[in-house]
């Protein structure tokens, strides 16, 4: 019986009952308070296990909205990662936590990581800036890539998709992307840039921090007056039939605005920051992010501390005058080839620069973040980390699994959970989305 019905029995006038019997009217009494006791308790367990579920629900809700809830929700895109070069050259194995560097597939699952575009580098002073074997240099990484999801299936699959991404996202794997950072795989034939989108290359950069001849760089003298030539923009317009990414992270000033004037497709920088707040020449200004964004493309900012704290390049180059000597001794101690060489240096760099340089915080990269948010709005800006590729990290992002540090820091500056989600991928697979069509 419930508790209405008990109300509109209590509401009765029991001494105007018909006086046929008085044991009739008397039975009608008692039943009427059985039930109405029966009643009472049954609505007091009601109200006590409403209660109880309000109290989980709130619980709920609460854990629901806790930073790590959130970031796991989210599908995370990182749009630049070197670890392709330890595949190659230190042979790592990627399904173990490593004791160095910074991503691996247990940190990875710590760190929420869905998707790892993996950068195809080919370093021109080491490898040549055309030619055979940079060519073989850009092969034998797409097949470390490559057999990364075919030894290790249960964790790692090969994605060339937004489509890919959100499928492997959800089955719980990581996906593994591509992308070729410089263009001297390309050995200036068009056709090329065609022979590694088959390969699963997905982004391309016109250059590194070497100028090609058909691109100008951010890193060297002559990038600074060089844009693209003919051939580039051929490039361009080639990637763009393709359904490849064109990127112009380490790309001269010049080049850049070349190629968003080139490209039909919204353009993308997979790892930099923003010139008005570190002055360097690998980022952006505020002219170029707001033409990016006219694009419908992505600023996706980069970890690296020289990239994202004022200073902090003036004073790296400091200490790298006072290490030359440590550095150098380990290249000639290096009895390996050309890589470990570089390997050999670069472990001194690492040791030394947390040593002797300031830390740098998660809120750095909130803050570029912050600035591309308020120049163009929120669809226009993601992550790209450069992890394995850079010598120092931010002392709070220290690999990987520190990746929801940075969605702790988005949203207690007041960004909702549809704004890291944007952030975190969505922003990417949008433009991922938009460039494949054909």
């Amino acid at each position: 019986m419930n508790l209405h019905l008990n109300k509109n029995i209590n509401k009765r006038d029991f001494p105007r009952l018909r006086n046929s019997s008085r044991w009739t009217a008397l039975g009608l009494t008692i039943t009427a308070l059985v039930c109405f006791t029966s009643n009472c308790r049954h609505a007091g367990q009601t109200e006590n296990r409403e209660r109880k579920t309000m109290n989980n629900t709130s619980e709920n809700t609460i854990a629901a909205n806790d930073p790590l809830a959130i970031h796991r929700r989210a599908i995370v895109v990182d749009m630049h990662a070197d670890t392709t070069q330890r595949l190659v050259d230190e042979k790592v194995d990627l399904s173990q936590r490593l004791a160095d560097g910074h991503l691996d597939a247990v940190r990875a699952k710590e760190g929420g990581l869905d998707a790892q575009f993996f950068s195809i580098w080919v370093e021109p002073e080491l490898f040549g800036g055309g030619g055979a074997r940079a060519m073989k240099r850009a092969d034998v990484q797409i097949e470390a890539v490559r057999n990364l999801a075919a030894k290790h299936p249960e964790t790692w699959e090969l994605a060339t998709t937004a489509a890919d991404v959100r499928r492997i996202a959800a089955a719980g794997k990581i996906a593994a992307l591509m992308g070729m950072e410089g263009g001297y795989a390309i050995d200036e034939k068009i056709e090329n840039v065609d022979r590694y989108y088959q390969m699963g290359v997905r982004y391309l950069s016109p250059a590194w921090s070497v100028s090609t001849s058909w691109a100008g760089s951010s890193g060297d003298e002559i990038g600074k007056t060089r844009g693209l030539n003919d051939f580039g923009k051929q490039v361009i317009r080639e990637m763009n039939r393709l359904g490849m990414m064109v990127d112009v992270s380490h790309l001269s000033d010049p080049a850049f605005w070349d190629i968003v004037n080139t490209s039909t497709r919204p353009v993308i920088a997979t790892h930099s920051g923003c010139r008005a707040i570190t002055d360097v020449p690998r980022n952006l200004t505020d002219d170029m992010i707001v033409a990016l964004a006219k694009t419908g493309g992505v600023v996706n900012v980069i970890f690296y501390p020289e990239h994202i704290e004022p200073g902090y390049s003036e004073k790296k180059r400091k200490v790298d005058a006072e290490i030359a000597t440590l550095v150098q001794r380990a290249s000639d101690e290096e009895k390996g080839d050309v890589a470990h060489k570089k390997l050999a240096r670069d472990r001194v760099r690492r040791e030394e620069f947390l040593k002797r340089l300031p830390p740098v915080s998660v809120a750095r990269i909130a803050d570029h973040i912050d600035h591309i948010v308020k120049l163009v709005g929120i669809d226009h800006v993601g992550i790209g980390s450069d992890f394995d590729g850079i010598q120092a990290v931010p002392a709070d992002l220290k690999s990987v699994a520190d990746l929801p540090h940075l969605t702790a820091e988005l949203l207690r500056r007041g960004y909702s959970e549809s704004d890291v989600d944007k952030i975190l991928g969505g922003n990417m697979l949008r433009v991922m989305e938009e460039v494949e069509k054909k």
